[in-house]
């Protein structure tokens, strides 16, 4: 088959979720099909692709990735009836690159990864071509926004934020429902994203492809060391200009990290990834916790990890996060809703806690017991291996494009 991807960002070098998934999908079904690319390159970087890519996709095309100011993004909500999300990158550049493609050549399948890309999708339907057009929705849209919406509601200083979440929530929950209608196949990364959709489109078919990883380029430490207690290290990933990221990160430096500092005064918390926001300044000034900004590679700061936390409140979809911990054999406390859309057991692949208490008994029993964080953390990467690496992932794509 010939496989067009529209893609947000260059998914090569994954380096976070979505290029995390996007290159898991792409890498896998090239070693089938002939797999075409066209995304974004960020603005003022050298557009030097990574020969990996080129090595993988039939072809590659890209474009700057559009800047909007604040002030920009303030007129376009007031403005329009449109979702943040919808205009997010509108560019006539990326628009004109793929209807010129379109016309050059034919393909059976169209893949749109996330909700971003989706304006694209009036260039895929003008080019009548008979490609079946598949619509992946990382996220449930409005599902996340609804419920940031709550969690945001509870704080007085962060009801700006919570208004915003408001209008976008009702927003996406039109223009969500609009795009899985025009779609011929719809994905969903869970269960119980799939069922949000749903309540949108009760007759909607959507097909559940998780995420997965590569579970060889996850390998744990071949041993743990146990290290003294002041060497007791908490990790936390993700992109830290995102809300749910920062939300964690602000509740677990607050509520649970004091908490934790009673029994085990030495330990330190690494938050782990790019454009960490303002509001995590704060933290900056606290002995315990380190913000690292981006890194090259992610691997090294899960190696270190005694416990890796994921302390997320508010969020849809499932964590990448999660499933490079596990495939990185480590032992994992983490929210109901951070492990939400894996079908784990608590005390089995981790531990789920919910409350500032909870959650710190959990941190504090792991730190002090290496043989549990052992068992936790082998039953964890097999876990991932057997359900989750790219190769039992990808054929379930390739189930939707047959039909």
């Amino acid at each position: 088959m010939r496989l067009l991807f529209l893609t947000p960002q260059l998914p090569y070098p994954p380096q976070k979720g979505t290029a995390l998934r996007n290159w898991g999908l792409i890498q896998g079904l090239a070693e089938r099909h002939d797999v075409s690319l066209l995304s974004f390159h960020e603005p003022g970087r050298s557009l030097d692709l990574a020969p990996r890519l080129t090595a993988v996709c039939e072809r590659v095309v890209t474009v700057p990735r559009p800047e909007r100011s604040r002030y920009e993004r303030l007129w376009d909500i007031l403005s329009t009836r449109k979702p943040d999300m919808a205009l997010r990158l509108a560019s006539q550049a990326f628009d004109r690159a793929l209807r010129d493609w379109l016309t050059e050549k034919s393909f059976d399948v169209i893949q749109i990864e996330g909700i971003e890309l989706a304006p694209y999708l009036d260039a895929v339907q003008d080019a009548h071509q008979d490609a079946l057009v598949v619509f992946d929705d990382h996220n449930c849209e409005y599902l996340l926004q609804q419920r940031t919406f709550l969690t945001d509601l509870y704080s007085p200083m962060l009801w700006p934020g919570a208004a915003y979440s408001f209008v976008q929530w009702q927003r996406l929950r039109r223009y969500e429902a609009d795009i899985c209608q025009r779609a011929d196949k719809v994905l969903a990364v869970s269960k119980a994203d799939a069922e949000a959709l749903r309540k949108l489109l009760p007759d909607l078919d959507v097909t559940v492809v998780p995420n997965g990883i590569d579970t060889k380029a996850y390998e744990p430490a071949s041993a743990e060391v146990d290290a003294p207690s002041s060497d007791d290290t908490l990790v936390f990933t993700g992109t830290m200009d995102f809300r749910p990221n920062v939300d964690a990160v602000l509740w677990f430096a607050k509520d649970v990290l004091p908490l934790i500092q009673a029994d085990v005064p030495n330990v330190r918390f690494l938050v782990v990834g790019q454009r960490p926001h303002r509001r995590l300044n704060p933290l900056r000034r606290h002995p315990a916790i380190t913000l690292t900004g981006w890194v090259e590679d992610v691997r090294p700061y899960f190696a270190e990890a005694t416990v890796y936390v994921a302390p997320l409140r508010m969020g849809g979809g499932t964590r990448l996060k999660l499933l490079e911990a596990m495939a990185m054999g480590k032992a994992i406390v983490a929210t109901s809703l951070g492990a939400e859309g894996y079908p784990v057991q608590d005390g089995r692949e981790l531990i789920l806690a919910d409350t500032p208490t909870s959650f710190a008994e959990g941190v504090v029993s792991l730190l002090r017991d290496k043989d549990r964080r052992a068992d936790l953390a082998q039953t964890a990467r097999v876990f991932v291996e057997e359900q989750y690496d790219w190769h039992a992932i990808v054929p379930r794509v390739e189930k939707v494009y047959q039909g």
